[in-house]
């Protein structure tokens, strides 16, 4: 229901997504909130995009940065390709599963758009196992 109001939202609307990922969370409603919504924010608010993120990483909160991974999943072309690789080499060394499986889902997706960018990233960083074995999925085919 509230992805309706995502073009209405406002600056301040981030402390109430903020509260929503971190209370009561797992996987599919971060997700859905860090993509649908989160996504729309930031593209509203990009000025709002190093603070947060920057206090997501920061945060120890896998759900938080879980987000920090996935907003920008269904960018496709326009996947800011530096902050995404940022963001992962932050998180690279995490041992929880749900961090390893996002990084894994985003760059398998954006592999989809620009597999050469994929097979670069994933050839130049270790990755735990399961992410290289997400990100490079669709082109093992």
């Amino acid at each position: 229901m509230v992805f309706k109001y995502t073009k209405q939202f406002s600056i301040s609307d981030i402390s109430i997504l903020e509260y929503m990922v971190t209370h009561k969370s797992w996987w599919d409603t971060v997700d859905y909130i860090a993509v649908k919504l989160i996504g729309p924010y930031f593209v509203l608010y990009p000025g709002q995009l190093d603070t947060y993120l920057e206090k997501w990483l920061a945060s120890g909160n896998i759900w938080l940065q879980r987000c920090c991974l996935l907003y920008q999943l269904k960018r496709k072309d326009d996947i800011d390709t530096f902050r995404l690789g940022h963001i992962i080499q932050r998180l690279l060394g995490s041992k929880e599963f749900f961090i390893n499986k996002a990084i894994g889902w985003v760059l398998r997706e954006y592999s989809r758009t620009n597999p050469e960018w994929v097979k670069a990233f994933v050839a130049n960083h270790e990755l735990a196992n399961l992410s290289r074995r997400e990100a490079l999925r669709l082109m093992d085919r």
